[in-house]
């Protein structure tokens, strides 16, 4: 029989599901309805073996579905938007639009010669009008509700680019492109109200059963609800809101900077609120933090020069909580003292820190250098106290020598009324003294802040908003809709193309009819991907989504994505479905019922002699093939772009087939952990390729005759990959298909046999559709493998009526017996005693003891 002729197969049967519209999904099915997604790819030109991994998941589940009754929804679009095309625009030339539109072409061409069973009826790309529009009156529709408002907020600004970047574009505290020195501004930004739905985020985390545990606790940390108590510190002597405060220079250096000069006289700001979730710890106060734009600061900073020069400092800083965390801690001692709220001789230093950001709590706070790492390389720095008041039982002392801050377990010391208790009870103790007294609340407050949506780029959804200097802020009319962004735009000069546009931005004023402006920033990407599994499952021109077409497939059934996602894309879809119900616009809460998160594809990294990236395919036998220079192996690591580790799937494609290369995906680790690329596991899977073709061409005559250890196994197999994929165990489903093939090539020739291949074809044609395809239409079969039914089952086929029972003399496992299931006791125990193993070990004696356990083990005491 000749070899299976992968390139023909997948080329023939790709085009024959096009034809038909095979996986389309219908919306008038009465079937019973499974939606399965994968997270979209952002177009950046070629897939990447990590995308082959992910679709081959869901594609299998998918195929799966449709074989066991559903209609199934299966769709692909592009997460379109975003700073990538800009960049290329910028260093290539052209124009954004033109290099993801090819990059899009690109990308959908290799998806296909996978042969993944999408709904392509049903693409979309978040950078069409038809798309974006969309989106456009979703967010008035949240601005009617009350869900959205604009304020200022700190920003990376990148004062060579003129733009706002991303955290992720800021390295060393300087722009990625620029090298600039990146500054904090202050920038009216528009925000979505996700803090209005922390509760309901984190109460219904609870509810994903279907989510991966890790997934659901990053989560709940990045909401991070906590109870503390709100209080104020009142100053020793009230700030004057301008002018004479004293205080030292740009504190870098605690052992050369001069002592501060006495703060001023005057009235102005008295106190400074704070909020803590440890009020067990405040009688480990040593300082107060307040952030550098905090109403203490920005008053010290015009009558002090010293003052204003750190605070600049500060804005070259981080604006994260992220960020915060590994940067240097800086601090200015600003001459001011705060009094301890429990004891009014108690003074406290206040500092202006560049780890304390405004918009976290109330933009200040207490430290306590024993019992938190920040505060004591903060404290360590500057020479401040650091005293113990949680102690793990070791010492009790107040004197704090260790090397690093103590946040474990233990017992309040050193704390007046509050020693020998627990933390818990220790801080119950503390609110409820403040709130009796009066100087502090026991208060809720949540980590997660509302979300900013502004960027200031090109690329990306026009923010529908107009100002007009009389009417402000003014929506887009809804019958003005889409917003669509100019073609004509240069990228020759830093900034944003629409600021400096000559006429898109001037437009009437929708109220007054005045001159107005539209607004120029446009929506972060985040917003694209937190509805599109909504517009995948209705699709209509005139609106989003219809609702009740919409809610007939949410939620997603089975999403499908990497781990990387599991807080923000995750957390911000979630929020986009409850304000969606909060309007009225749709009755679902969560949005992915489902949810898997997959490992990566690794390679190993290449560097040459200077101390390049390598690609693979600049390697050969431990050098470099452009200069022959030996090159150094690095760790295996999840491809990369930036690393050069990736492995094109084209050329493997081209070389193998389609189906060798889902099989390989499928079979050599769980989805969940990471996979490393292999040539010799991709062989491999070529390899068993030709064997199930060989073994599907064979027994085409009719034959009799019965095997029921095989037709039992088959039935077996049946049940197992069913299991095996419904739990999304992928490499097990694979490990049963290798046993039924192995069994069936041992067979000899029987009405069992052939059955048998049958079952064999039909549970493998999810992992190899093309070669499943090519085997049907060879055995005569009628229609498509892709929609047969599953195999049934036969319960009767599934129920094991012989054991294998275990044969132990003193513990150990000496012989086996294979018996009839429900064999008495009696005859286990003879028929043990009677094996030529035990015998021998006997030596003629008789056992002092036999244990049976029906239908498991024999144990013979010598």
């Amino acid at each position: 029989m000749s070899r299976f002729n992968a390139l023909k197969a997948d080329a023939h049967w790709q085009r024959v599901w096009d034809e038909r519209r095979t996986f389309a999904a219908d919306d008038a099915s009465t079937k019973p309805r499974a939606y399965v997604l994968e997270m979209f790819p952002y177009p950046s030109g070629k897939i990447h073996m990590g995308h082959v991994r992910n679709y081959t998941m869901g594609d299998v589940l998918a195929r799966y579905r449709r074989m066991t009754g559903h209609e199934v929804l299966h769709p692909m679009g592009w997460d379109a938007f975003g700073m990538p095309a800009e960049n290329a625009a910028m260093e290539k030339g052209v124009h954004p639009g033109t290099w993801t539109r090819a990059n899009i072409a690109a990308m959908k061409a290799q998806l296909k010669r996978l042969g993944f069973a999408l709904d392509w009826t049903r693409e979309l790309a978040t950078c069409e009008p038809n798309y974006y529009g969309h989106e456009q009156a979703l967010f008035l529709d949240l601005f009617a509700g009350g869900l959205v408002y604009r304020k200022e907020s700190s920003v990376n600004w990148d004062p060579v680019d003129m733009t706002v970047l991303a955290n992720e574009q800021v390295i060393d505290g300087r722009g990625w492109r620029s090298g600039a020195v990146v500054e904090k501004r202050k920038l009216s930004q528009w925000f979505l109200k996700i803090t209005d739905f922390a509760d309901e985020l984190l109460d219904g985390l609870g509810k994903l059963e279907h989510w991966p545990d890790k997934v659901r606790l990053m989560q709940e940390n990045w909401i991070g609800k906590s109870q503390g108590l709100k209080f104020s510190f009142v100053l020793s002597s009230p700030l004057p809101l301008a002018g004479g405060v004293g205080g030292g220079p740009v504190a870098t250096d605690p052992d050369t900077s001069p002592p501060p000069a006495p703060p001023a006289s005057g009235r102005g700001e008295d106190s400074v609120e704070v909020f803590t979730t440890r009020p067990d710890t405040i009688f480990g106060a040593s300082f107060v933090a307040v952030a550098a734009d905090h109403p203490i600061a920005r008053a010290l900073a015009e009558g002090n020069p010293a003052a204003a020069a750190f605070i600049e400092r500060c804005k070259q800083g981080g604006t994260t909580a992220a960020e915060l965390e590994t940067q240097e801690k800086l601090g200015f001692d600003t001459g001011l003292t705060a009094q301890h709220p429990l004891d009014s001789s108690w003074q406290l230093p206040i500092y202006i820190a560049n780890f304390v950001l405004m918009e976290y709590g109330t933009g200040a706070v207490f430290g306590v250098p024993a019992h938190d790492q920040r505060d004591f390389d903060f404290a360590r720095k500057y020479g401040l106290t650091i005293k113990r008041v949680v102690s793990d039982g070791a010492t009790d002392e107040p004197a704090f020598t260790d090397d690093e801050a103590y946040t474990g377990a233990g017992t309040i010391v050193n704390s007046h009324f509050l020693d020998g208790m627990t933390i818990e009870d220790a801080k119950r103790a503390v609110i409820d003294r403040a709130e009796v007294e009066g100087w502090g609340t026991g208060t809720t407050v949540f980590r997660l802040r509302d979300w900013g949506v502004s960027r200031q780029r090109y690329w990306g959804t026009p923010i529908p908003i107009i100002h007009c200097g009389a009417c402000g802020v003014v929506p887009v009319p809804q019958d003005q809709l889409p917003v669509i962004l100019p073609d004509d735009v240069s990228f020759a000069i830093p900034g944003n193309p629409l600021d400096r546009h000559p006429t898109w931005k001037h437009v009437a004023c929708p109220s007054c009819g005045a001159d107005a402006v539209r607004e120029t920033d446009t929506l972060d990407t985040f917003v694209d991907s937190s509805w599109y599994f909504i517009r995948f499952a209705s699709q209509p021109d005139d609106q989003p989504f219809d609702r009740a077409e919409a809610e007939r497939w949410l939620p997603v059934a089975q999403y499908i994505g990497g781990v990387e996602h599991a807080i923000l894309h995750l957390l911000y879809a979630r929020f986009w479905t409850r304000a969606l119900r909060h309007i009225g616009k749709l009755d679902i809460a969560e949005p992915f019922a489902g949810l898997f998160t997959q490992g990566m594809v690794t390679h190993e990294t290449y560097k040459s002699s200077d101390g390049r990236w390598l690609a693979p395919d600049d390697v050969r036998d431990g050098t470099e093939i452009a200069t022959g220079h030996p090159i150094t192996v690095g760790r295996v690591e999840k491809m990369s772009k930036s690393k050069k580790n990736t492995i094109d799937p084209e050329p493997i494609v081209d070389q193998y087939g389609a189906d060798a290369v889902r099989w390989f995906m499928l079979s050599d680790s769980p989805p969940e952990r990471d996979l490393p690329w292999s040539e010799a596991g991709i062989e491999g899977s070529w390899r068993f390729v030709q064997r199930l073709w060989r073994l599907f061409g064979a027994d085409i005559d009719d034959v009799t005759g019965d095997d029921l250890p095989l037709r039992k196994l088959a039935h077996r197999s049946t049940t197992g990959v069913a299991e095996a994929i419904e739990g999304l165990q992928f490499n097990k489903a694979v490990a049963l298909l290798y046993t039924l093939a192995n069994a069936i090539e041992k067979a000899p020739a029987s009405a069992d046999r052939r059955t048998a291949i049958d079952t064999l074809l039909r549970l493998a044609s999810p992992m190899v559709p093309h070669l499943a395809e090519e085997a049907w239409g060879m055995a005569g079969r009628e229609g498509l493998i892709a929609d047969a039914p599953w195999p049934t089952v036969d319960p009767a086929l599934l129920v094991d009526d012989e054991v294998t029972i275990a044969v132990q003399v003193n513990g150990k496992l000496r012989d086996t017996l294979v018996v009839a299931k429900g064999t008495p006791k009696d005859v286990l125990e003879t028929t043990a005693l009677a094996s030529d193993k035990v015998i021998r070990l006997l030596e003629g004696q008789s056992p002092r003891k036999v244990i049976v356990v029906p239908d498991r083990l024999v144990n013979i005491v010598a």
